[in-house]
């Protein structure tokens, strides 16, 4: 009775430590670009997202229904107990501290200045969260889609645009927006390095033959910045060759493939 008692305990010890390494993996996100990545890469682990993931500028808004949502604070992180973090910008440095001391791995997506940037930021991605293929078919995709919107010859000069959202930025080389603009067969007319600010007098008096414009899908946002201004509606009218959501600009992810496509339906 004895033996058979143990062999019981044995099996129920046995049976427990399966339950346990069944148990799925506690993700949380810590920004709206981590969102991004973690409902497109972890969405069967018991996920924790960040109170923007349903804004309008998030790509994967519909995917995030039904999920909780936490602010970024070391009390919720604490309560949620995480197996992994993401974060693109979030997270204060008290918490990170925290993160690290706890042993939780943080996974943090970084800027990206070039395509290949967003795909090393997938494969970390992937890898940390212990989705390799999953990142593998998401990188697939997103080079099918700029195959598909690369200009056929490069034979011909591209045509010229400026970048130009509603606050009155823009991207000179350097900047993700850059690649992006040259993926889609574009020449950026901006050639000042990096972003910076563009004036209504300057687009008055130079208009550009085309303009990419991003953000303007925002229409509480920037309501009274330059790219917004009167003469710079006037000067964009006709020469518009795309218009970029916020949703495919906020965050150096796989998205920026469908922004690209998008640029490429208006090239000439």
């Amino acid at each position: 009775m004895k033996r058979s008692l143990a062999a019981f305990a044995a099996l129920v010890l046995v049976s427990g430590a399966g339950v346990a390494q069944a148990k799925p993996l506690r993700v949380m996100a810590l920004d709206q670009c981590a969102d991004q990545y973690v409902l497109a890469l972890a969405r069967d682990a018991e996920l924790a997202l960040s109170p923007r993931a349903d804004d309008p500028d998030a790509w994967l808004r519909h995917e995030a229904a039904g999920h909780r949502r936490l602010r970024p604070t070391l009390e919720a992180t604490v309560g949620f107990r995480p197996d992994v973090v993401v974060r693109y910008w979030g997270g204060e440095p008290r918490l990170l501290t925290a993160l690290e001391e706890r042993g939780v791995k943080v996974i943090t997506i970084n800027d990206a200045v070039d395509l290949e940037g967003v795909r090393q930021n997938i494969r970390t991605a992937a890898r940390d969260l212990g989705q390799v293929e999953r990142g593998r078919r998401l990188e697939q995709r997103m080079d099918a889609k700029l195959a598909r919107a690369a200009p056929v010859s490069q034979r011909t000069k591209a045509p010229g645009a400026v970048y130009l959202t509603s606050g009155g930025f823009t991207s000179g080389p350097g900047t993700l927006m850059d690649a992006m603009m040259r993926a889609a067969g574009f020449r950026n007319l901006t050639t000042a390095p990096g972003f910076g600010a563009v004036s209504v007098e300057h687009i008055a008096l130079n208009p550009p033959a085309r303009f990419i414009l991003g953000f303007f899908d925002q229409l509480r946002a920037d309501l009274r910045g330059p790219g917004r201004h009167s003469v710079v509606r006037r000067a964009a009218e006709g020469r518009t060759a795309a218009r970029l959501p916020a949703a495919s600009l906020t965050c150096p992810a796989w998205f920026a493939a469908d922004a690209v496509a998008m640029m490429a339906e208006g090239r000439p």
